[in-house]
């Protein structure tokens, strides 16, 4: 069974702390809600699940195309959720994710990469999709593709 260890530290301000892995890797995670200007010193617990699931299924697609030799010169990923304002839990109802790759990559491949990805392999889009709706769509090249939907297990 693999095992994850990570400390958090509290900081000065009231809602921030910093997240260090066992490798020593560290990020800032704060509720900006909290603040008058509503910014905080980092990152809010729920945009790490929309980074989580960009950078889950990036690995994962990066993997794939190099082993089916397709080469990628950039990459960029962009998400989207949604979740209800005023209640608790406020639970993501849908994701969004948008690829945009440039290189010498098979657009059929990056479609076929994405679903494996987000539909059998990355393990944050397994969590998330027990409550949000997680579509996709990518760019290869500047041509836009339409992508496709997991619905959620609710």
């Amino acid at each position: 069974m693999g095992i994850v260890n990570v400390h958090l530290e509290r900081q000065a301000a009231a809602f921030h702390f910093k997240a260090t892995n066992a490798d020593g890797h560290s990020i800032d995670i704060d509720d900006g809600t909290a603040y008058e200007d509503g910014k905080g010193h980092g990152v809010g617990p729920m945009q790490l699940l929309m980074m989580a699931i960009g950078g889950c299924s990036g690995v994962d697609l990066v993997s794939i195309l190099q082993k089916g030799r397709q080469r990628i010169d950039s990459f960029t990923i962009d998400v989207t959720g949604t979740k209800p304002d005023g209640v608790a839990p406020s639970v993501y109802e849908t994701v969004e994710v948008h690829f945009n790759l440039e290189g010498d990559v098979d657009p059929s491949r990056v479609h076929r990469a994405i679903e494996l990805s987000l539909g059998k392999y990355c393990s944050v889009s397994r969590i998330l999709e027990k409550t949000a709706d997680i579509s996709y769509r990518y760019t290869v090249n500047g041509e836009a593709f339409e992508g496709g939907l997991i619905q959620a297990a609710t």
